[in-house]
Parts: structure tokens; C-alpha cells; sequence
């Protein structure tokens, strides 16, 4: 999954009006940050297999310490004390960021096949399989995507034109990357994949950028 983590991301900010939505989108993306540096250094490994789902050629070979269950719940624990400890926020923002991390593991069992490990050592492997539907894909990635787009934007309102036009210009760029990755030719190589990846360290950026030129709103329903 891509879009659906974000979305999560920018409905937490109405849960958590103090976290900064780069903080969310940090945290919702964790895993997949920290996964291109492991294949790079060659500790994690994904292959190009045309076929391997019908939405996706990538074969995840192995990702233990960045995919697995217990591997995030280790991972949500210790960034959500680093933040608690960086900031002196309360002890409701790490839990946030925590289980933001963590869902990651969740929504990825949703759409992989049975590819996502249990534990960084053992052969148990999950997985739902969405990515052999591509309509199925589509749907349940904007939905989660548009959801959290509307929870962020009734509970944040922009200050001057960054807040509205940055916002609209990062939701596009993640719409045409999304897209892009999705229904264009497979990639040359792992390599290109992993350093592709790392672009999205930028996004994050992006988003405490486009954050601090917002202001969080009360509204009801």
C-alpha cells in the first residue's frame, strides 16, 4: 500500500492536532523509509518479477527487520519515546505515532500477498493478497487517501496560500507518483527502487513545511 499510509497519516492529525503532519507522515511511512537504506546495504532484499501480483512486479524477498510485526512493534515503541522524550509531548502523541507506525505492518498484510514476515527470524509469512485485484487496489487506496484528506481538512485550515497551495500541490505530487509507480514499466533494478524510495524522505519534509502554515480548527461534523 502508498496512499492508504498517508491517509492515515492526515486523519491523525485531527486525533493529534499537536503532532505535526510531517511527524505522521514520518511515522505512517516508517518502514518503508527505513527499508530502502537495508536493501542498499544489501540486509534486506527485493527482486523485479513482472507477474508477481497483478499490480505490483516487485517480489519482496525478504524485509525482516523493516516489515515485520514484531520488528514494528519494536520500532513504534522506540519512536514513539524518542519523540515523547524530543519534544516532551504527552504520553497520548508517542502512542499516536506508535500505533501509526505499527499500521503500517496491518495495512500492507492487507494488500501484499504472503510475503509479510511475523517475526525477523522466523518462516511464517501473511498476507490478504489485494494487490491481485486491481480495481480492488484502486478503490480501497483512495478511499483511505480521500478519508484522511477530508479529516485534515476539517480539522486544519490554511493561514496564507503555502497552507493551500502546497497542501493541494503534495496531495497531486503523491497522486502522480502513486500512479506512475503503478501502471508504468517495471523498474531496471532493485537499486533503482531503493534509491526511488528515499525520495519520499522529501515528502516528509514537504509536510512540516505545509503544516506549520496551517492552523488546527474545532469543528463538528
Amino acid at each position: 500500500m502508498f496512499l492508504g499510509h498517508f491517509g492515515l497519516a492526515f486523519a491523525a492529525r485531527k486525533a493529534s492536532p499537536s503532532i505535526s503532519l510531517g511527524a505522521l507522515f514520518l511515522a505512517c511511512q516508517f518502514a518503508d523509509l527505513l527499508w530502502p537504506t537495508l536493501v542498499l546495504a544489501g540486509i534486506e532484499r527485493v527482486e523485479i518479477e513482472p507477474g508477481a501480483t497483478t499490480f505490483t512486479p516487485l517480489d519482496f524477498v525478504s524485509y525482516p527487520y523493516s516489515h515485520s510485526l514484531v520488528a514494528l512493534i519494536l520500532w513504534a515503541v522506540i519512536v514513539g519515546t524518542i519523540y515523547m522524550m524530543a519534544t516532551r509531548a504527552p504520553a497520548a502523541a508517542a502512542v499516536t505515532l506508535g500505533l501509526l507506525v505499527l499500521s503500517h505492518w496491518v495495512l500492507d498484510y492487507v494488500t501484499h500477498r504472503p510475503d509479510m514476515p511475523l517475526t525477523m527470524g522466523g518462516p511464517q509469512r501473511l498476507g490478504l493478497g489485494l494487490w491481485n485485484s486491481v480495481p480492488g487496489t484502486l478503490a480501497t487506496e483512495f478511499a483511505i487517501f480521500g478519508a484522511g484528506i477530508m479529516l485534515y481538512l476539517r480539522s486544519t485550515a490554511a493561514r496564507d496560500r503555502i497552507g493551500s497551495i502546497g497542501l493541494w500541490s503534495m496531495v497531486a505530487f503523491l497522486l502522480v507518483v502513486y500512479l506512475t509507480s503503478s501502471f508504468g514499466p517495471p523498474p531496471p533494478s532493485p537499486t533503482t527502487v531503493a534509491w526511488s524510495v528515499q525520495a519520499m524522505w522529501l515528502v516528509v519534509l514537504w509536510a512540516y513545511w505545509v503544516d506549520r502554515h496551517r492552523t488546527p480548527v474545532a469543528r463538528r461534523f
